[in-house]
């Protein structure tokens, strides 16, 4: 505090005001900084500068993680010095609202519900998941239909439109089956009782794929846990942080946020910390070895 009023006040006033000797004072000024500041120095650097590339968007745990890739055993950092020091920078993760159970909807369900929040699957293309959103732009919604395998919790389809009807799912569902191309049959796929998915038309396109329709229980938010979760983590992460002026705006940051960041770049705590394609570059590299 003395040094940073130095400029505003006597010297010797504030060092008698404060009960602080002038040569405490001096003494403390020229001192060279201990190795421990030197240390939380460059450690914070560092923790600014992977907080700025989440998007500032990660709190401790992964700040943390990402902190001690690639450090020996005896170099990690200690999870409570990353908070404070996070604390100390004012930097925090972006935090989810809570979730508000959704009341009953009119539609009765045309398949049961054979995914039982089973939400774990052990390999990849044995169980996807879709839910519809809505971000709202200046110029009207937009509405996103997203499809997440639940083995890695990669989004492998996904489509957006200006309207709800029954083609944005089916855009999603056309788009995941051209990227990944289940060859096993029976693939489960899991979806609320919107009028989209009760559809005869996206039922026929399931049917036709070889994929197993699956349904939530009307009201029970929590049998698509999954694709609420990562819709709130769009809506947290990128949505309540921006204003779209256009609907195009929003579709182009959407795009790049799916693609870009939360399938390449952002680490996910349910997969130990790793990222969707990095999780799935895993296993097919696990599948490879066992093979030779």
């Amino acid at each position: 505090m003395i040094d940073a009023e130095n400029g505003h006040f006597p010297v010797t006033m504030m060092c008698n005001l404060l009960g602080v000797s002038r040569s405490s004072y001096y003494a403390w000024k020229t001192r060279e900084p201990s190795a421990l500041a030197e240390e939380n120095e460059a450690l914070a650097r560092d923790i600014a500068t992977i907080h700025k590339e989440s998007r500032e968007t990660y709190g401790s745990p992964r700040v943390h993680f990402e902190l001690n890739v690639g450090r020996a055993e005896g170099e990690r950092v200690n999870r409570k010095r990353v908070e404070k020091l996070m604390r100390e920078l004012g930097l925090c993760g972006r935090a989810k609202p809570k979730k508000k159970a959704t009341e009953p909807g009119s539609e009765h369900s045309l398949v049961e519900n054979l995914l039982e929040r089973d939400f774990v699957a052990e390999e990849p293309d044995q169980k996807w998941a879709t839910d519809i959103t809505y971000i709202w732009t200046v110029e009207g919604w937009v509405y996103l239909a997203v499809i997440l395998d639940l083995f890695s919790r990669r989004v492998v389809g996904w489509s957006m439109a200006d309207h709800m009807r029954k083609e944005l799912p089916l855009g999603a569902l056309w788009a995941a089956l051209g990227h990944r191309r289940p060859s096993a049959e029976g693939l489960l796929f899991h979806s609320d009782q919107g009028s989209q998915y009760t559809s005869g038309a996206h039922l026929k396109a399931l049917e036709e794929a070889g994929l197993t329709a699956s349904m939530s229980r009307r009201g029970q938010c929590w049998d698509n846990a999954v694709v609420e979760s990562f819709n709130s983590t769009l809506k947290t992460e990128l949505v309540y942080r921006t204003i779209f002026l256009t609907r195009e705006s929003a579709q182009v940051a959407i795009a790049e946020w799916i693609e870009c960041f939360y399938n390449r770049q952002r680490r996910h705590s349910t997969l130990g910390y790793a990222t969707p394609v990095e999780f799935e570059e895993r296993f097919y590299e696990e599948q490879r070895s066992q093979a030779a």
